[in-house]
């Protein structure tokens, strides 16, 4: 799989190894300038900086991963799917739903496998909480609700372009973390959102600008939405990317009058279950009877799997599909559009207040 990366950041750093863990071969690397190509293509042990999209497209590759600024990445996905080049796009997808459609209708019109890095599912707690969930005769969960804190943003002067709805788009928190518990949600329970009430904030009013100067902060700190779901569950999810002390605390709690099932991405080795007469922390062993299967269950037990491992994992997948074979609960396009169609709807709830109803994609996939 000759692989191409745009990208030099840290998500290009965490795309170009799990290509290389997935078995590809990265022969090139595109940044906001030339130097800073070639200058990545050096650390991340990739073949060769190129000066443009279009350069490295030409010069030949099996898949594209994009992984530049939120606002570039129609313009590079759309410049790969018009090759013919398969896609591994960072989410957001776009900055709008409407731009997402485009692309997921074009990749669909062009028979192009895609991918959008959810990778919160490849972790194998998560899929045991779906698989269990979903059991015939198992009652579904009534009661959705989780967070996802961070603290990156915590001081008054740190900044980013992700902060810059140029860059960034509407939504800063929410679209950049809180669609990936969504994701979450949906993948485990099988459940779809569809209403949405949300309040957004901000607990820094002005960051540096590019040049030092204070700018006001136009984009949420955090949000706060309620939901409901296709199957009358109702819930919440609380995000943050000001929460002293929080790093990357995913964490999401399913509950049902059979079982209720939680989980925290910062120890993602265990599933703990509640029960009406017990509870049960389930650690990681995929040599127990009914284990998830698939690429987690090669880890041995004991030997834990943390986010490069399930990155690497859905890179895996994503050329698995390319090559023509079967793979299943990878996240594409669809799901990056279904994710567009949930932010969508979140910045209409916090901008006009109220619940808003949440557009059914046409391109969402039951998995």
């Amino acid at each position: 799989m000759r692989v191409a990366v745009i990208g030099t950041g840290f998500m290009g750093a965490v795309h170009t190894r799990s290509a290389l863990v997935a078995g590809g071969e990265v022969v090139g690397v595109v940044g906001s300038t030339p130097g800073k190509g070639r200058r990545a293509a050096a650390e991340f042990g990739a073949g060769q900086g190129f000066d443009s999209v279009e350069d490295v497209l030409r010069h030949g590759v099996d898949v594209l991963h994009v992984c530049t600024p939120n606002a570039t990445h129609a313009e590079f996905c759309r410049a790969a799917l018009a090759a013919g080049v398969p896609v591994v796009c960072e989410k957001p997808l776009a900055t709008d739903a409407a731009t997402a459609r485009e692309l997921t209708e074009l990749a669909a019109e062009r028979g192009l496998v895609t991918a959008v890095p959810f990778v919160y599912r490849y972790y194998a707690s998560v899929r045991a909480a779906r698989d269990r969930i979903r059991r015939p005769g198992h009652r579904p969960p009534w009661l959705i609700h989780g967070s996802y804190l961070q603290d990156w943003l915590a001081d008054a002067e740190a900044t980013n372009w992700r902060v810059d709805p140029a860059d960034g788009g509407a939504t800063r928190a929410f679209g950049d973390i809180g669609v990936h518990w969504c994701d979450l949600a949906e993948f485990v329970t099988g459940q779809r959102i569809t209403r949405v009430n949300a309040s957004f904030a901000r607990a820094v009013p002005a960051r540096p600008a590019a040049d030092g100067a204070p700018r006001p902060v136009e984009t949420e700190d955090g949000a706060v939405v309620l939901l409901e779901t296709d199957a009358g569950a109702i819930g919440s999810v609380v995000v943050s990317q000001v929460s002293a002390g929080y790093k990357n605390a995913l964490s999401f709690s399913f509950d049902g009058p059979d079982a209720s099932y939680a989980f925290r991405q910062e120890t993602p080795e265990s599933l703990w279950i509640g029960g009406r007469d017990a509870n049960e922390v389930l650690l990681r062993d995929p040599n127990r009877p009914g284990a998830p299967t698939g690429r987690a269950a090669r880890l041995p037990s004991g030997h834990p799997q943390g986010y490069y491992e399930a990155f690497a994992d859905f890179v895996a997948d994503a050329y698995a599909a390319i090559r023509g074979e079967e793979v299943t609960g990878m996240p594409s396009f669809a799901d990056g559009l279904r994710a567009a169609d949930i932010a969508q709807s979140v910045v209409d709830s916090a901008r006009g207040g109220g619940w808003f109803d949440v557009q059914a994609a046409v391109h969402w996939l039951e998995k």
